[in-house]
């Protein structure tokens, strides 16, 4: 595999910044990665960096006949600190793309840098609402999902099911409002409660306690990463599991599930692909992640994998110009891939259209704790806030 990862240290990263200068020109495509990956939330970036990093080790090391070097970087679930690795990326380390981005609060802090300087930027995760509608950015390719999107395939299966009532909880920030706000678009019962944690908050005894109360038909809930887990842990252990509805949305996933096995069977999850997709793309890569890294693809790696596919079909279309910004830009909108969700576009706005799912937290083929497909909720599903943006 000929592409590279590179770790920068501090004293690295000072002895690179004086060998720097502008009009720099280099062999290999430059790809600046970003990702959370330490902290409770790494296991997401984690597997975004691995699910791309297969993707390009898929087209023999390079993508679309190009050399690719991967500057990979973490951070750390803090806004500053991405808005000043973003400007090295572009700045000094002159990248022809910035890809990655696991929070959407991290996304909202660097979206103006990288809208103002140009540069293509692959969203692997975060997908929030204000880049969907009036700040959306011609060079910006979501590859993953705009935040509400998820939300409101699961808002559409719990009206289909008849829930009357339901509690609503997420954490407070930009990517926690959008899971709520999707859900309410298409959801056409009552809220019991509408509750907003802190980021990252270990204890959620007490709001479970007030949601009790409140007597809900069902509980939907957005809680990536280590809030998910301990969640439905204090959730099973309040004896709730089984007796009201969990449904969720990227909180019992496949970054998760490895550490709770049993403790989130029967709960209920929405999104745009599951690991038991029996189209030849995703059969491919869920044969190909496991035998590398010895465990069950995540959304976070499925979604991170396709950007890497998507980038090589661009690539070749183009015959390996990437240089020619636009048009790398014009080939990343308007390219056919296979993608392991099955059917794949990108709207005005730089984001998906798909489709809706749901899933059951339920034994694989295989025994393990994963997803079973349910039913798709919304087919061919565009975010909410394409009218609003005006490219």
């Amino acid at each position: 595999m000929r592409s590279r990862i590179f770790y920068r240290s501090a004293c690295a990263l000072a002895l690179m910044g004086t060998l720097a200068f502008a009009g720099v020109t280099h062999a290999q495509m430059k790809i600046g990665f970003m990702a959370t990956l330490s902290g409770p939330a790494a296991a997401l970036g984690q597997d975004m960096l691995d699910g791309f990093m297969l993707g390009i080790e898929r087209s023999g090391g390079k993508l679309g006949g190009v050399e690719v070097e991967v500057i990979r970087e973490d951070d750390q679930l803090k806004p500053d600190l991405a808005v000043q690795t973003v400007s090295r990326f572009i700045e000094r380390d002159q990248v022809d793309v910035v890809a990655g981005i696991t929070f959407s609060n991290v996304m909202m802090a660097i979206a103006n840098p990288l809208a103002e300087s140009g540069t293509v930027f692959l969203g692997l995760n975060a997908g929030p609402a204000p880049l969907a509608g009036e700040r959306c950015a011609p060079n910006f390719f979501f590859v993953s999902y705009q935040n509400d999107q998820q939300a409101e395939g699961v808002g559409k299966y719990a009206s289909d099911q008849g829930f009357n009532n339901v509690y609503l909880m997420a954490p407070n920030y930009q990517a926690g409002r959008d899971a709520v706000g999707g859900f309410k678009r298409q959801y056409t019962g009552a809220i019991a409660g509408e509750v907003y944690t802190r980021v990252n908050q270990p204890d959620y005894s007490a709001e479970i306690a007030q949601m009790q109360a409140a007597n809900p038909d069902a509980v939907y809930v957005f809680y990536p990463g280590g809030m998910g887990i301990n969640f439905i842990k204090q959730f099973r252990q309040a004896g709730l599991l089984g007796k009201i509805p969990l449904l969720s949305v990227s909180s019992f996933d496949g970054s998760t599930l490895p550490a709770l096995q049993q403790t989130a069977v029967g709960a209920i999850s929405g999104s745009f692909w599951g690991a038991d997709f029996d189209n030849p793309a995703n059969v491919e890569f869920v044969e190909a992640f496991e035998a590398k890294f010895g465990r069950i693809p995540s959304q976070y790696a499925a979604q991170a994998y396709d950007g890497a596919l998507l980038l090589d079909a661009a690539l070749k279309q183009i015959d390996g110009n990437y240089q020619d910004k636009e048009a790398l830009k014009q080939a990343l909108r308007s390219v056919d891939f296979d993608s392991v969700r099955g059917a794949f576009e990108f709207n005005t706005n730089g984001f998906p259209i798909h489709n809706m799912y749901v899933f059951e937290v339920a034994p694989d083929a295989k025994g393990r704790v994963s997803h079973r497909t349910l039913q798709m909720t919304l087919p061919n599903h565009p975010d909410a806030y394409v009218g609003q943006c005006p490219l």
